[in-house]
């Protein structure tokens, strides 16, 4: 009898693991996002919230927005959060995403050395403040990794008018090599270097070289004031719509990928536009200085 009762519990035990309540992976997303959103410390304050209000915990994979795409088309993650909206909607449309959820916006900035030897400081045009660093031969630190920062700054240098030519090249993260495309202005490897790196990476290295490089305005700040080493490099070119940044959620297919857990990706993407997840994102500051603006509600408090 003893044994019969404790293979009945042993049993119970199991199925109770396999329920939603005690099989724990089924309460968890992955996602692939943009450096920008782990390294500004927003997601730090979003995500212990979704997991009180829905139970959800999600696993984040922090990368360059290309790169973020490429994982939700190889079916590698349930939902990406980046920022390059055409690329966004070319997701979508293709049938690897559901549907594009606005979730809020910053702004790209020009960074500069005090000494600004191209001499941008106040050109509210950011390709001529650009075309200006480059007719200069003035240092210029991209990214150089197919991400959303990067592909920003590719469109702004074919807006300069300028000569640019395309080339390929390998770049390493994390071990890994991937071969990327991309469009530059003639003196790469002189003036211009590209370094296949992330944002943090890339502030540091142009901080090093006293160089120009663009950031987004959210990475900045957590650099230039969340950091006893701060920066040295002075925002030199802003206020251009061109340099505008939208973020946006999007759930992996799952008719394109049937192990994608969408019903999961599409609550964190509603509750990311909730007035609850909207109102954190307002109010996310850091030393004062806020961050990112909501745009599922602007007027989120």
């Amino acid at each position: 009898m003893k044994k019969v009762i404790a293979a009945l519990l042993g049993m119970g035990m199991v199925m109770l693991a396999f329920t939603p309540s005690g099989f724990t992976a089924d309460k968890v997303l992955m996602m692939s996002t943009t450096t920008s959103t782990q390294a500004s410390g927003l997601l730090e304050v979003l995500l212990p919230e979704l997991k009180k209000d829905t139970g959800i915990e999600v696993k984040v994979i922090a990368k360059g927005t290309g790169a973020a795409i490429r994982d939700g088309q190889d079916g590698n993650v349930d939902v990406i959060f980046v920022h390059a909206k055409a690329r966004e909607e070319k997701f979508v449309a293709d049938g690897y995403g559901t549907k594009r959820y606005a979730v809020m916006h910053n702004d790209f900035i020009i960074l500069g050395p005090k000494s600004d030897p191209a001499g941008i400081r106040g050109v509210k045009d950011s390709a001529q403040a650009l075309k200006k660093i480059a007719d200069s031969k003035s240092a210029f630190i991209s990214r150089g990794d197919d991400s959303g920062t990067h592909t920003k700054e590719q469109a702004l240098w074919q807006a300069t008018g300028l000569e640019t030519e395309t080339v390929s090249k390998t770049i390493t993260k994390k071990g890994k090599q991937r071969v990327i495309s991309f469009t530059h202005p003639k003196g790469l490897g002189e003036w211009y270097m590209s370094i296949g790196q992330g944002m943090g990476k890339t502030l540091t290295f142009a901080n090093e070289k006293q160089a120009y490089t663009m950031t987004d305005r959210g990475t900045y700040i957590k650099y230039k004031l969340g950091r006893k080493e701060g920066l040295e490099l002075e925002i030199l070119c802003e206020g251009d719509a061109q340099l505008f940044n939208p973020y946006g959620v999007i759930p992996v297919n799952p008719e394109k990928f049937s192990h994608a857990k969408y019903d999961m990706a599409k609550e964190f993407a509603e509750w990311l536009v909730s007035q609850k997840g909207q109102s954190l994102i307002a109010n996310y500051k850091l030393l004062g200085q806020q961050l990112f603006y909501p745009d599922a509600l602007p007027n989120a408090k």
